[in-house]
């Protein structure tokens, strides 16, 4: 039996459940109350069971100000929320004078589009936890979670510390795929409970709306199923996306009761801004928790969520580093070969290795070249043939080939699994790699096929499954799937190519320059900077800025001052990936040369300088004689004298700042380059007949030690503190000379302290 693709698609087909507006039911859980207000603050419409919690019949309420239930500080806090997003909410403790009495209750605020919501759930105290309270609680949890690399291990440990804190029965951590259908990754439970553990669950259990309201709202949280309603007065739609009491719905009732649960706590996890997978916690009798304890619980969650893309980038690192350098040893022995098919072939382990394939077939207008496990010659002509008319885009790949070729049947045993790389869209130049068939048990909590249901009509219907017991299903036709950094390492072979195909000795000759000035320390930790640094420092400065807006009357002032010091340190880090990012662009950019007038680039620069320094004092920009035309890449160009000029103002401490731009002809044989006598800081005399133009910004600034002039044009480095001469990233320099080397060019100072520097360049 194959793998349900006819299930997937009947429930494609299934509009009528996906498209039901379960974020308007028209209802709330009666384990709290529901006030939505207008901009005004006036209550239009509320929840039906106020005479229980609040004294106050709904009618008596309604139109009436929030001031008549809340004092003039809580109605400030509401207030605040109209001027956030949309589903940020506020939480707060409030003492409410009810007909029976004075009563405590969470208030919960958030806006939607058309009104102010209030949500009220009734505490017994005045407390809430501390933050170091809940700190004590995860702290050990959250180091554990952070020193392992392990994916599953660290899924685990957030798991039992979910468990430890809110005694459900049992924790999973559900994890979804491409299709929208999931399994079950981690699981806490209880000894006498059956496991779910490695289950598979499709993609109709969790339909595609319930997936959007889980993205937007990262808590789910129902204390009994088993409970009534409460509608809302009056009962025009009310949208509850974002709200903690929303009732739900009859199938989730159903779905949960036939799974033995009762009461339901969900968190979701989210990564890159998609629903990555749920926390999905279950109690088999009605439990309570309480509005701090859920929130402990989301913030572990979010935690969770920003630790998980690092776990993951982790866990993929080392293939992805063997791929990479396989591919720079790669494509230099192409650079390299006389023989275009020899260099691929020879030895032929590496193509393969390339994409982890166990066979390949090179394809050149009539030639094949067959490599490995692969059909035999006619078969993959007749392949190449098929993928002529019906592959469109340079980079194809399936790992299931017979359903989309049913003549791939016959040599499934080598090619189940096909990625196709078009070199060329004028010739026929293609690689093909092929994997087996390797054949999987899928375990599925229940039959898929249970919750679809054909009509008389030939209509289908989603209806709720009742069984959850392992269901074995046989994945035939299919072999391992291509991961996304095989597909760009596939790529990036077809980049290199092109060059060496298509194009003529010198372009390869280019390629290959530009992957021997690409270093390889660098490239790797921007790799790492992008997909292990960025997205952790993200969660850093957004969990210290909301402890900031929402803890600031829990913490002391050391404790604010320590969280903003948090928030200076990311901003400040963030600033340096970008710069190593900028700088690794470089180092893998092309040039885009052209034609151009430096007078009128210069000119643009000192406009755009001029314009962003107008409160900064005045500097006198002289330039002795007009510009040359040259041949550069403009853009970049623009960037080195941005640089420089910015430069000359940022580090010059003198009352009457001045910066001189201009070039002469030399030889480097006769003059003198840095490092000799002391400077008279005069630009040396022109020599004529020279090769290129030597141009020069100099300035009249604090200067640069003779021991710092080789260093300067390092990455990060600074030869101050940052509270000194405005601070920044140290990158500067390093991002001019690699501009200036893209340029075939060289970059060099001369320097006095006290007195100024020159900073020659040539664009050859």
């Amino acid at each position: 039996m194959s793998q349900p693709e006819e299930t997937n698609a009947q429930a494609n087909a299934l509009t009528n459940h996906d498209s039901k507006p379960i974020h308007l039911p028209g209802s709330i859980q009666p384990h709290g109350v529901l006030l939505a207000l207008n901009t005004q603050l006036e209550i239009v419409q509320v929840s039906d069971n106020t005479p229980e919690y609040l004294g106050k019949e709904p009618e008596n309420l309604l139109n009436q100000p929030l001031n008549c239930l809340f004092d003039s500080k809580k109605v400030e806090l509401v207030e605040q929320c109209l001027g956030k997003k949309i589903g940020i909410s506020n939480g707060f403790r409030v003492l409410i004078n009810t007909d029976n009495g004075q009563r405590y209750f969470d208030a919960i605020v958030h806006r939607t589009q058309e009104a102010v919501i209030v949500e009220l759930e009734p505490t017994d105290s005045e407390s809430e936890v501390s933050f170091l309270g809940f700190h004590e609680l995860v702290g050990e949890a959250i180091a554990k979670m952070q020193s392992t690399s392990n994916l599953i291990e660290f899924l685990h440990i957030a798991a039992e510390k979910l468990q430890e804190i809110i005694g459900f029965h049992r924790v999973m951590v559900y994890q979804f795929d491409e299709s929208g259908a999931g399994s079950v990754v981690v699981e806490v439970k209880g000894e006498d409970l059956s496991p779910y553990l490695g289950l598979h669950y499709p993609a109709t259990d969790i339909p595609a709306q319930a997936r959007e309201l889980y993205t937007r709202s990262l808590l789910r949280f129902i204390p009994d199923l088993t409970v009534e309603a409460v509608k809302l007065v009056p009962g025009q739609n009310l949208d509850l996306s974002y709200s903690v009491l929303r009732s739900f719905d009859s199938c989730c009732i159903e779905y949960h009761q036939n799974m033995g649960v009762t009461s339901l706590l969900v968190i979701s996890l989210i990564q890159e801004q998609k629903l990555w997978g749920l926390i999905s916690c279950h109690h088999q009798t009605p439990k309570y928790l309480s509005y701090e304890v859920r929130k402990m619980c989301e913030f572990l969650g979010q935690i969770v969520s920003s630790e998980l893309a690092h776990k993951i980038s982790h866990s993929e690192w080392d293939y992805e580093v063997k791929l990479k350098s396989l591919q720079s040893e790669f494509l230099k022995s192409i650079s390299q070969a006389d023989n275009f098919i020899d260099a691929l072939i020879k030895p032929e382990i590496r193509l393969l290795d390339l994409v982890s394939a166990s066979g390949a077939a090179i394809c050149l207008d009539n030639e094949v070249t067959l490599v490995g496990a692969t059909p035999n010659i006619d078969q993959v002509r007749a392949l190449i043939e098929w993928a002529d008319t019906q592959v469109h885009d340079n980079l194809f790949s399936t790992d299931s080939l017979p359903k989309l070729y049913p003549e791939a049947l016959i040599f499934k045993d080598t090619a189940s699994g096909l990625l196709l790389l078009r070199i060329s869209q004028v010739r026929r130049y293609y690689i093909l790699w092929f994997r087996p068939e390797v054949i999987q048990t899928v375990n599925w909590a229940g039959n898929p096929n249970e919750s679809i249901q054909a009509q008389a009509d030939g209509s289908l219907t989603l209806s709720v499954r009742k069984s959850f017991a392992a269901w074995q299903e046989t994945v035939r036709l299919t072999s391992l799937p291509w991961r996304p950094c095989e597909l760009d390492s596939a790529l990036s072979l077809r980049n290199a190519i092109v060059g060496i195909v298509l194009s003529k000795a010198d372009e390869l000759a280019k390629i290959n320059l530009e992957l021997e000035r690409s270093n390889q320390e660098l490239a790797s930790f921007a790799y790492a900077a992008s997909h292990d640094l960025k997205e952790p420092l993200r969660g850093i400065y957004n969990f210290s800025t909301v402890l900031l807006e929402d803890y600031d009357e829990i913490l002391d002032d050391d404790g604010v001052e320590c969280l903003q010091t948090v928030v200076s340190l990311s901003v400040r880090m963030e600033t340096l990936i970008n710069a190593l990012l900028r700088l690794s662009q470089l180092g893998q950019a092309q040039l885009r040369e052209q034609a151009t007038d430096l007078n009128e680039l210069v000119a643009q620069v000192i406009e755009v300088f001029r314009a962003s320094q107008h409160n900064s004092g005045l500097m006198d920009i002289r330039i002795p004689r007009p510009l040359p035309i040259v041949e550069c890449d403009r853009v970049l160009v623009n960037e080195v004298f941005s640089n420089l000029i910015g430069n000359a103002f940022k580090y010059n401490d003198k009352a009457e700042k001045w910066v001189e731009i201009g070039y002469f002809s030399g030889d480097r044989e006769q003059g003198r380059w840095g490092g000799g006598e002391p400077l008279p800081l005069e630009p040396l005399v022109p020599i004529p007949h020279a090769p290129c133009p030597i141009f020069y910004v100099r300035d009249n600034g604090i200067g640069i030690p003779q021991h710092h002039l080789e260093t300067i044009f390092r990455l990060f480095k600074r030869l101050h503190s940052q509270e000194k001469y405005g601070g920044g990233a140290g990158a500067g320099l390093a991002i001019v000379k690699k501009i200036v080397e893209l340029h075939n060019g060289q970059i060099w100072v001369e320097s006095a302290v006290g007195i100024g520097s020159i900073f020659y360049f040539t664009l050859e």
